[in-house]
């Protein structure tokens, strides 16, 4: 079940998740900044201690051997592998063994904040899984003494890698740890206090989100959006969210109706109680997260697949043999059902970014980009993926691209290219959707080709743009057009206008050049 998770990451040279060239744009920034001829002139990123660093970190180790493109698949292909070993694990340490039921959690690996492309979170929660499942193994064998202290490294090392997992995993912890002093006769206060006692060693990173002086970063910053019930069913509607929306919404149903059915008969014999209860705090957690959490969107959305999966690992093993081996049948061809459809989904995904990458070939090093992409409403359950597809221009061109987003505290890459302007030099400038579905700070197509600051740019890039909304104007020439959807255009600058680089009107284009 581990390998099988892979096997639709395997062939997409780039994992096609939304988020995911977002952050390979800033990699290539972190990786190359104090080198690259371009990307000062651009950004600036400087090291700090956040709890949002996990990948960062591998990529800051391995890209200098495996190169950048292929580091990146390595560490979002391992993502959903370390998400079923973690499954897995913990349904084995709960319960002595792999109920059949726990098997209907595995195609959460692919949950919507992955394909979301949150790669810190998704893999920060894998980890969180396995190191819950590490705390019940030491506790089951008596190990207890060890614990503290080798979860005092386990906790911060988590903390760095994604806070939000962070917090997940004191949370399973704590009701761990009081269900087994329940269970041992303890009364119900003194368990609590016990518990709080026993995760005290998880609690030190805690310190790291408030800021004091010399912490070399600001701490995380902007929490609102509570309490929107419209997004907090259509979370739960997307718990498996990819391309085709009847079989996600089916899949999603199966899923839900699995985690309840221990509801039918004897709810408190069929529950686990601590996974059982986990589920119902992760829940009520659910419900009380805004949507925007100290400085990261979708906070709640991201708890939804793990909250499921919890409750799926919770229901007891089927004693009965022969309905207990149907059930693991069954969800075993559910898990390759999603398998099979998600690597399709991928590939087409990734045919769909190929036929747009080509226009890259005529961008020299170094350009300044203003990317417009196509993208669909967001009513619609399919999206092309296309948000950030612009950023390959700065991992393959070192290119200044209008579609990188700033959150102090959040992540470390800030954007010094004052000549974009406010709007158009960060996301979501960048997304171009029909105007009567765009969200309000997204740019409206004809205003942002009216508007854009041209000096700034060296080229207009329409990325997956249909040919009936390519402007025609005689400042701005194709050298590169994708059929029927995108096309790249050179910006004239005149003279008079004070332009800082200008390129050829070769196809390949040419190596910027100053001008007066």
């Amino acid at each position: 079940m581990i390998l099988l998770a892979v096997v639709p990451l395997l062939l997409p040279p780039i994992p096609p998740l939304t988020d995911l060239m977002g952050h390979m744009g800033r990699y290539r920034v972190q990786l190359e900044i104090a080198q690259s001829p371009w990307l000062h002139h651009y950004y600036s990123f400087r090291w700090a201690l956040i709890g949002n660093l996990g990948c960062d970190l591998l990529v800051q180790l391995f890209a200098p051997l495996l190169g950048l493109e292929l580091t990146v698949k390595l560490i979002v292909m391992a993502i959903p592998a370390l998400t079923v070993a973690g499954l897995l694990l913990v349904a084995r340490e709960i319960h002595g063994r792999v109920p059949a039921t726990a098997l209907f959690a595995l195609p959460l690996a692919y949950g919507y904040p992955f394909q979301f492309g949150f790669v810190n979170f998704a893999m920060a929660m894998a980890l969180m899984l396995l190191l819950f499942a590490l705390w019940l193994r030491m506790a089951r064998t008596g190990r207890l003494r060890w614990r503290p202290w080798l979860f005092l490294l386990l906790g911060f090392g988590l903390w760095v890698t994604h806070s939000f997992a962070w917090g997940v995993l004191g949370v399973l912890c704590f009701i761990a740890e009081m269900v087994r002093a329940r269970k041992a006769g303890t009364p119900w206060l003194r368990s609590v206090g016990e518990a709080i006692v026993a995760c005290l060693p998880l609690a030190p990173p805690a310190l790291l989100l408030v800021p004091w002086p010399g912490r070399g970063g600001q701490a995380p910053q902007g929490t609102f959006d509570w309490f929107r019930w419209y997004f907090k069913w259509l979370w739960l509607k997307s718990v498996l969210r990819e391309r085709v929306e009847a079989w996600d919404l089916a899949s999603a149903a199966l899923l839900y109706v699995v985690a309840l059915s221990g509801l039918v008969w004897k709810p408190q014999r069929r529950y686990e109680p601590t996974l059982g209860i986990a589920a119902l705090f992760l829940l009520a957690i659910f419900v009380l997260l805004p949507r925007v959490l100290l400085g990261s969107a979708y906070a709640d959305m991201r708890l939804v697949p793990f909250m499921l999966a919890i409750g799926i690992l919770a229901l007891r093993p089927i004693v009965d043999r022969r309905v207990s081996t149907a059930i693991a049948a069954a969800a075993l061809l559910f898990f390759a059902a999603r398998v099979t459809v998600s690597t399709l989904a991928f590939l087409k995904f990734e045919r769909n970014y190929d036929v747009q990458l080509k226009a890259l070939d005529h961008v020299p090093m170094g350009s300044r980009v203003m990317a417009l992409a196509n993208i669909p409403c967001r009513s619609v359950w399919y999206t092309s993926r296309m948000e950030h597809l612009s950023s390959m221009a700065t991992v393959r061109r070192r290119s200044f691209v209008n579609d990188q987003w700033v959150a102090p505290g959040a992540q470390l890459l800030r954007i010094a290219y004052p000549p974009a302007g406010r709007y158009f030099s960060h996301d979501p400038s960048e997304i171009v959707r029909r105007p009567d579905c765009r969200a309000r700070n997204e740019p409206i197509l004809e205003l942002a080709l009216e508007y854009f600051p041209r000096d700034a740019f060296d080229y207009v890039w329409m990325i997956d743009m249909p040919r009936d909304r390519w402007p025609v104007d005689p400042d701005l020439v194709p050298i590169w057009t994708g059929n029927r959807f995108g096309v790249l255009y050179r910006i004239v600058h005149h003279p008079a206008a004070g332009s800082a680089t200008a390129s050829s009107d070769t196809p390949k284009g040419s190596a910027a050049r100053v001008t007066q």
